[in-house]
């Protein structure tokens, strides 16, 4: 019989790494143990700060916790066997989504001290903006949709349970890839735990858990999300892999064989080649799940988003049993060039109180006592008390709570908190910075091996020990090439932000003091550590998540001789690429001096309304100088405050904004926008803060349009005129009726009813 490949060992090591996470959940939830022991034997549980004395010889083992495994010995399966072919992918696959990359951010784990993160100990059930009332679920309850305060937002499980083709929009570490990876985990778990009958930790119970209560405890009577369609077979593509290494050339038409055609070469590489005609047929006749993570990762040039959606349209007309789920950034969406037909879309809510406090819970109950006991630091009472404290930092600081609604930020936050024992910033922009610090002290920490002696040598240096180079400067080539690849990502179909392994290494040599340096030690060092660049595959790197990248990018900006004219080019004419950029190099660098940050603002909208081309490019300006300062320290962005120096740019400010909004070339989204922040620097426009001046317009009788897209049709049944208000009421205009008693007045309410 040939000898198994390193890939087909892989994959068996993957399969039996699921099945012991399985057993070893059926363990722990044993509560009446039994213990056989052969003949002269000890039976005992667990043995802690003891010496184990085991067989005839005497054998001695010094022990915090001793656990001896036995193994036992298993017979290579079939490789054509269906059922085996099919375990070993859903156990490569549950491998593959159940850890959590940001776990880099614990030390610990940094030197492989700690396991890695499990997903399905901290996921917290996300929200999405539609209520049940919205989606028409309540249309016989009136005084339900009247009363909206008392809406409940649909959780993502739901809006995925409720439509086959499906958009997930999210804002960047808002939480989308992680649903993506939970969903994926749960299927897979539910499958294998259908196959080999032990409880997995991720399964469809797992996925449907009742949401989160406003103070984060367990209700008894809590109902579970729904799921109505069973374990399906999941199938997750990350889009920008696929971009870069499937999609056709430009002038090929975009079939559903493209996507099929990646995802077998990646399952091949993962020694899963036997698979392929198995899962096909199981996607098309009993159905499965297709999870396509990234849809703004895929750059624009050359139409390759807009073939990528040809490609997932027809995917989904081959793949008819089967549900999809696509994720983007909201703002990437907004095109109608890359609208998906056919599908939903729902934008993933920010954190409620009730999930924040819930994930905090989850994480020390995970960290400090849920793993590694022999090793905790904390008791559970100390352990509870840490989350006790977060919660208090969290929900006692405004800016904190805001930042918390982000799920990387929330993620972030907590990892500081728990493993670097400071005070918690208050600002993203510094919250990044904290954990960009953190991530480099690994690269910093030295790795030592005892020898048999006792004595111990150094194995590995720290990075810029090893390269002889002050911290500042490795952290300044990390941030130039993370300016590169976010510069040339638009443009480049074949690296989608992935980062060249020659260009990373002629980096960090370019700095290097070590005459000595050797390239192959700086990949060997590289691949094995997790920090701030994350292996996608042979000789490619990319940042752990895109936030990362474009923090990393704002920091070299902020430090070039042509800040900020070079970056406010840029985001002008490319706001949905540098908007975040822009955000936070100006919070950088207001940060430091504020004269920084007005520079930058001055440089994004340093012309007024009647003086400017009527260009797109100005108002993206306008609305990304507004939205730094609006974002800036309280005494930057105290208008109020700022004296009469500033008057006449912030009255620029105003005036942009003003003609912003009137700009039909513009998303809604963004002029919706641009009036939030016109009201934070005070709005002038009398006919929306008086009732007196509010602008009414005239509807004739007759027919009008009535819908959009579809549902577009003209409406025959108006038989009279009517006024309607140009804006809707404000609440400026909502204070003077309510000033007026409005509510008591008899006179204002016949015509109203």
């Amino acid at each position: 019989m040939a000898e198994p490949t390193r890939d087909e060992l892989e994959a068996q090591l993957a399969a039996m790494q699921a099945q012991i996470a399985a057993l070893e959940t059926q363990l722990n939830a044993q509560t009446d143990t039994t213990i056989s022991t052969g003949d002269r034997g000890v039976g005992t549980e667990t043995v802690t700060d003891s010496q184990v004395v085991t067989g005839d010889d005497n054998r001695v083992v010094q022990t915090h916790t001793y656990i001896e495994t036995l193994n036992q010995i298993i017979e290579r399966a079939d490789s054509t066997d269906p059922a085996s072919l099919r375990h070993a992918y859903l156990a490569h696959l549950y491998q593959q989504v159940g850890t959590l990359t940001l776990l880099g951010i614990d030390r610990g784990a940094a030197n492989r001290q700690r396991p890695q993160l499990r997903l399905d100990a901290i996921y917290t059930a996300l929200l999405t903006e539609e209520s049940a009332e919205e989606m028409g679920e309540f249309a016989a309850a009136p005084q339900r949709i009247r009363n909206v305060a008392k809406r409940k937002p649909l959780a993502a499980v739901a809006q995925l349970n409720r439509h086959r083709q499906l958009v997930l929009l999210g804002e960047p570490g808002g939480g989308k890839s992680t649903f993506v990876n939970f969903v994926a985990l749960c299927m897979a778990g539910e499958l294998l735990q259908e196959a080999t009958g032990a409880p997995s930790p991720a399964s469809l119970t797992q996925l449907t858990m009742p949401l989160p209560t406003t103070d984060g405890e367990d209700k008894k009577d809590a109902i579970q999300q729904p799921w109505e369609h069973g374990p399906l077979l999941p199938v997750r593509v990350i889009l920008r892999d696929f971009a870069a290494r499937g999609l056709p050339p430009v002038e090929a038409p975009a079939t559903a064989a493209q996507l099929w055609d990646f995802c077998c070469a990646e399952w091949s590489r993962a020694g899963l080649t036997d698979c392929h005609e198995l899962l096909r047929k199981e996607l098309l006749e009993r159905g499965g799940i297709f999870l396509l993570d990234g849809l703004d990762e895929v750059p624009e040039a050359d139409q390759r988003r807009q073939q990528l959606v040809g490609v997932i349209e027809a995917a989904a007309g081959l793949f008819r049993r089967c549900r999809f789920l696509v994720t983007s950034r909201t703002y990437a969406y907004q095109q109608q060039a890359w609208r998906l037909n056919g599908f939903a879309t729902t934008l993933l809510a920010p954190l409620t109180d009730g999930q924040i406090r819930t994930f905090v819970d989850q994480w020390y109950g995970y960290n400090w006592y849920g793993y590694n006991r022999d090793q905790r630091q904390l008791t559970d009472d100390d352990a509870q008390g840490r989350a006790a404290l977060l919660k208090h930092a969290i929900f006692a600081s405004d800016r904190l709570r805001a930042l918390a609604e982000r799920p990387l930020l929330l993620t972030l936050m907590a990892s500081l908190h728990a493993w670097h024992g400071g005070t918690l910033p208050d600002r993203r922009e510094q919250l990044y910075e904290e954990a960009v610090d953190l991530l480099l002290d690994r690269w910093e920490q030295s790795r030592w091996t005892r020898r048999a002696d006792g004595s111990y040598v150094i194995e590995q240096p720290g990075l810029a020990e090893y390269l002889k180079v002050e911290r500042d400067e490795l952290l300044a080539v990390l941030s130039r090439l993370a300016y590169t690849v976010h510069a040339a990502q638009p443009a480049d179909e074949t690296q989608v932000a992935n980062l060249a392994e020659a260009e990373l290494i002629s980096g960090l040599l370019a700095v290097s003091r070590n005459a000595n340096a050797n390239p192959l030690l700086l990949v060997d060092y590289l691949s094995e550590r997790a920090g701030l660049l994350v292996s996608h595959g042979v000789g490619l790197y990319s940042f752990p998540h895109r936030t990362f990248q474009e923090y990393l990018a704002a920091r070299h900006l902020t430090g070039i001789e042509f800040y900020p004219d070079t970056l406010a080019e840029m985001s002008r004419t490319d706001l949905n690429r540098w908007r975040e950029v822009a955000l936070l190099a100006g919070a950088k660098a207001g940060r430091g001096a504020p004269a920084a940050l007005w520079s930058l603002i001055d440089a994004l909208c340093y012309r007024p309304p009647a003086q400017r081309e009527d260009g797109l490019a100005e108002s993206c300006g306008v609305l990304l100088a507004v939205q730094a300062l609006v974002e800036a320290d309280e005494q930057i962005a105290n208008v109020a405050a700022l004296g009469p120096r500033y008057g006449e740019k912030v009255d620029r400010l105003r005036d942009g904004l003003r003609y912003l909004l009137r700009r039909r070339d513009l998303p809604a989204l963004e002029r919706a926008r641009g009036g939030r922040f016109l009201a934070k620097l005070g709005d002038p426009r009398p006919e929306v803060l008086t009732v007196e001046a509010m602008e009414l317009c005239w509807v004739p009788a007759g027919a009008f349009v009535m819908g959009d897209g579809k549902e577009r049709y003209h409406h025959e049944a108006l038989t009279y005129d009517y006024w309607i208000s140009h804006y809707p009421v404000t609440n400026a205009q909502f204070a003077q009726f309510v000033q007026a008693d409005g509510y008591h007045n008899a006179d204002y309410w016949p015509e109203a009813i």
